[in-house]
């Protein structure tokens, strides 16, 4: 292999020649774990569109020249289409608070840049990748800017999806709204309950949900950028701020705005924990549907057998004509993964110290995932489980009709006593509650009739 010779701080070292990434990104591959996952392509694309914007900002202040600027511009272009994806070759967890992504983005667009100006990879004396295309602009304010824009954009997904989810559980609930069926409390027995108003009820939640990413993804839209290592804004004036972050809002069509304390919003992560919690809020709910789907599947001949979900592959190995419910079983394993995810993003965000929380790249690589996990998820669970549930109806008639959970509608009349007597009767002689009441005389078959109809079971007010 050829290689050209850059030098750092710490000396010298033999680059790849044909690489566009540069020494600082070589030295961080060789000293972080290379197993895992790398750094998301799209946390790379929002930091390009930081450093376009940064060029942009320092051309209008006449502090770039105009034909290093341009070449600038158009590699930010070209990394965010997805060229050069290749040459980020850095891990997701990393120490330095972010400096090695922003060290390889800075050195992939410098050389690239060079060769746009007819000059070869690591003649920096043509375009620097700090002292042009880093120019006013800190790890500290570039990493959390890029974090922001990166989540904004995978959560514009996840926020259609969820709002199609709860879509989906209101289109059930109308077509489920005649279906009468046992509900349950302990597991055990309750009182009747519609399946169209369990489907609503999820459809509800999801709902909330819906409201609270939304609320959290609010927050995000207040970026540090300018804050440059402390939030004081050393070596960048006012007018770069106010230019750099209109032309962010410009190029990503997202409505950011400058934070009004960069000093906090350099220390703090608060935005990222009210996201993260948003976040695990929906996996827990989606965790809990995903569970009763599965129990009201059970089966088909020896469960609940209420509903039938949608068959999508076979399902043993060893066992013929089995099919199991591998779209909630998703579902939940999502959600493990979503929490484990959220407890990491809460240790990161309390790991701050002084003027900055240097644990970026692992909140970034969670809160990324999660979000993206999430949208693909619901968009999954909605198209190949929800929209194609059916009721097996003739199952939830019958569970009605012989649960002794219908005698909670007589103790009004009968008492509590008299109805926990009956309800016993009932399950040692396998008679329905209809059958106990009527043989002991305790009310008409008239009375007991209405007492015990779906009508008045499921709309008692």
């Amino acid at each position: 292999m050829d290689w050209r010779v850059e030098h750092d701080l710490l000396g010298e070292k033999g680059v790849p020649k044909d690489a566009y990434y540069g020494i600082h990104t070589l030295r961080a591959s060789e000293n972080f774990i290379t197993s895992g996952s790398r750094v998301h392509p799209r946390l790379i694309k929002a930091v390009a569109y930081v450093k376009e914007a940064a060029a942009k900002a320092n051309m209008a202040l006449n502090k770039l020249p105009e034909g290093s600027g341009k070449a600038i511009i158009k590699a930010c272009n070209e990394i965010r289409t997805g060229q050069y994806a290749d040459q980020f070759i850095l891990y997701g967890i990393q120490g330095g608070a972010g400096t090695s992504i922003n060290m390889n983005v800075n050195e992939v667009i410098a050389n690239r840049a060079i060769e746009l100006l007819g000059g070869r990879k690591g003649d920096y004396n043509l375009v620097h990748p700090l002292n042009h295309v880093n120019m006013a602009q800190s790890t500290n304010d570039v990493i959390p800017t890029a974090v922001r824009i990166a989540l904004l954009q995978s959560a514009k997904e996840l926020q259609l999806n969820v709002t199609n989810l709860e879509k989906a559980f209101s289109k059930k609930a109308r077509q489920f709204h005649h279906v009468v069926k046992m509900g349950r409390t302990h597991l055990q027995d309750a009182i009747p309950i519609r399946l169209g108003q369990e489907m609503e009820a999820y459809g509800a939640v999801a709902g909330n949900d819906r409201k609270r990413i939304k609320s959290a993804v609010s927050v995000l839209h207040e970026i540090n950028i300018g804050a440059t290592a402390v939030g004081t804004s050393l070596n960048a004036e006012p007018r770069y701020i106010e230019i750099v972050t209109k032309e962010l809002s410009m190029l990503t069509g997202l409505p950011l705005k400058k934070a009004k304390n960069l000093v906090c919003a350099t220390q703090n992560t608060d935005g990222y924990l009210q996201y993260s919690a948003a976040l695990k809020s929906f996996a827990v709910n989606l965790s809990k549907i995903a569970n009763d789907l599965r129990l009201m599947a059970s089966g088909p001949q020896a469960g609940f057998s209420e509903i039938f979900l949608p068959p999508v592959q076979a399902g043993s190995s060893i066992m013929p004509a089995k099919v199991n419910p591998v779209i909630p079983e998703m579902v939940n394993q999502v959600a493990f993964q979503i929490q484990g995810n959220d407890m990491t993003v809460t240790l990161a965000c309390g790991a701050g110290q002084l003027e900055l929380n240097v644990m970026q790249p692992v909140l970034a690589l969670n809160l990324i995932q999660s979000t993206e996990m999430l949208a693909e998820t619901a968009k999954i669970f909605t198209e190949k489980c929800v929209l194609g549930i059916k009721a097996n109806e003739k199952r939830c008639r019958l569970m009605v009709e012989e649960s002794v959970g219908l005698v909670t509608a007589l103790s009004p009349v009968i008492g509590y006593e008299k109805a926990s007597s009956v309800a016993k009767e009932a399950l040692v002689s396998g008679k329905t509650i209809k059958e106990v009441v009527l043989s002991r005389k305790l009310l008409s078959k008239e009375q007991c009739e209405f007492l015990l109809s779906e009508e008045h079971l499921v709309n008692a007010k």
